[in-house]
């Protein structure tokens, strides 16, 4: 599959640095923006200790499928000059609708076929975008239904569930401490500031604490997947139930047995530490070719519509 280097210029100047993955044949094509997850991360969802692996894997899905895909560096990441840890939540949403229109405007593509996929942080954005922009259709990857502050209070609750259980008897005092750390991150008025030694990205933090993605999700007209494992570490699967319900356009939810956050599956029991191993191996093939399977069908149905001014309001 044709990988062509591709830029997308953010509102403030910075050239994020992406790549085009076409499909064989003639275009334009229909397409899909892809976007990662929250940190550090590369276009293919990678950071120097983490690596996902995701973007390769569903672009050349994809463009087997006959759909184009752009997927991008992070601010400071990759080949994208800049520091990631001064970049917001609101930067990372703006740029990603930068990024969208951008793809929609390549002469390779067909912009009444521009979908997004969105895994973590990147559902979250996908959602946004669902709801404030042309979109054909979007795919949320264990994306939540609720405020971000809830979102990370049950993250941690999880966590420490898949604890030893010397740890978990610590449940109660490390719920306060985590309560002190949240209120000292609210507090914060800086981009990077350090919370117990540790340099964090405060204003992410704090935009994506206040966050509340059901806002976005009422807002969205567009064809809908989500998927979320059921032995998710980091997202609550029963707000899957949520999106469904919120969403007021056609939505399609996968409560899949086994997968986790990575997007990998466990049958074993699963905890925070299983990552590493389990990112040894690739992204669950099944789940590729779920997405795969349901974009197509999507933006096949969108390139085969009338053309925006021969439309009616039922079709």
């Amino acid at each position: 599959m044709p990988d062509i280097d591709m830029t997308v210029t953010t509102e403030n100047g910075t050239p994020l640095a992406g790549t085009l993955t076409l499909p064989p044949g003639p275009g334009p094509h229909p397409a899909v923006l892809l976007l990662h997850g929250s940190g550090p991360l590369d276009r293919d969802g990678n950071t120097r200790k983490v690596t996902m692996n995701l973007g390769r894997p569903l672009a050349d899905g994809l463009a087997a499928a006959g759909i184009a895909t752009l997927r991008y560096d992070r601010r400071g990441v990759g080949a994208t000059p800049g520091a990631w840890r001064t970049a917001g939540f609101v930067d990372n949403r703006q740029d990603a609708a930068t990024a969208l229109r951008t793809l929609a405007d390549h002469p390779a593509v067909r912009p009444d076929a521009v979908g997004v996929i969105g895994h973590s942080e990147g559902a979250l954005h996908a959602m946004a975008l669902a709801a404030h922009h042309e979109v054909a259709a979007a795919v949320l990857l264990a994306g939540y239904a609720r405020q971000g502050v809830d979102a990370l209070r049950w993250q941690a609750r999880s966590v420490i569930q898949g604890m030893p259980a010397p740890v978990r008897l610590l449940r109660r005092p490390l719920g306060a401490l985590g309560a002190l750390l949240l209120t000292r991150i609210k507090k914060t008025r800086t981009d990077v500031a350090r919370i117990a030694g540790i340099p964090l990205n405060a204003r992410w933090m704090r935009e994506n604490l206040a966050h509340d993605t059901r806002d976005d999700l009422k807002c969205i007209h567009a064809p809908v997947l989500a998927v979320t494992g059921d032995k998710d570490l980091q997202v609550d699967p029963a707000d899957l139930e949520e999106i469904r319900r919120l969403v007021p356009g056609r939505t399609e939810i996968h409560r899949v047995p086994d997968l986790t956050h990575v997007l990998r599956q466990d049958p074993a029991h699963h905890t925070l530490r299983s990552y590493r191993r389990l990112l040894r191996g690739p992204v669950d093939p099944g789940l590729l070719a779920l997405v795969t399977t349901w974009v197509a069908r999507q933006l096949d149905a969108a390139a085969g519509e009338l053309p925006a001014e021969g439309r009616t309001a039922s079709s």
